[in-house]
């Protein structure tokens, strides 16, 4: 199956079409087939990924922000040879959920040419987004469909998965 790229206003559209179909899919999906899913989402994610270039698209870091953890922001402030306080103090701040974000979007680590700077060192969310090659992957069904929304990729797996027997 080939995967173009998709330019962000018109994932959003594709996704928003495709949601309600989503949901029913999430909605049927029975839990006894919890490894089956891993297989076929693993599976998926590895296709989409061979042929979806997240450099041409970061979307994830031009629109959203993960949720930082201690030992994010202390391997991140070590990496940028700052306190944990003095990073918190200029980069972050905290959401209606009591999470570390950070304060802006795009993220402040996200060059030009959508390069992450600090990625030896980035945030364990952003190290796993968009999460398709998860263990356990039924436990984060409706994750993933708001993930279609900002992520081709993670369109992609939801959209094979449905389509799948």
């Amino acid at each position: 199956m080939q995967y173009p790229p998709i330019a962000p206003d018109e994932l959003k559209k594709l996704a928003e079409k495709a949601e309600k179909s989503s949901k029913q899919w999430i909605a049927a999906f029975n839990k006894k087939q919890a490894n089956k899913l891993d297989d076929m989402v693993h599976n998926l994610h590895d296709e989409v990924f061979a042929e979806v270039d997240c450099l041409q698209c970061a979307n994830c870091c031009k629109s959203i922000s993960p949720t930082l953890y201690d030992k994010d922001i202390e391997r991140l402030a070590k990496g940028l040879k700052m306190k944990p306080s003095e990073f918190i103090e200029t980069y972050l701040l905290i959401d209606e959920e009591n999470d570390y974000v950070f304060r802006e979007t795009p993220c402040p680590f996200l060059d030009a040419e959508n390069y992450c700077i600090v990625y030896e060192n980035r945030p364990k969310a952003c190290r796993e987004y968009p999460h398709t090659d998860r263990v356990r992957f039924y436990q984060i069904l409706k994750l993933t469909l708001k993930n279609t929304t900002v992520c081709p990729a993670a369109y992609y797996v939801m959209e094979g998965l449905k389509n799948s027997k």
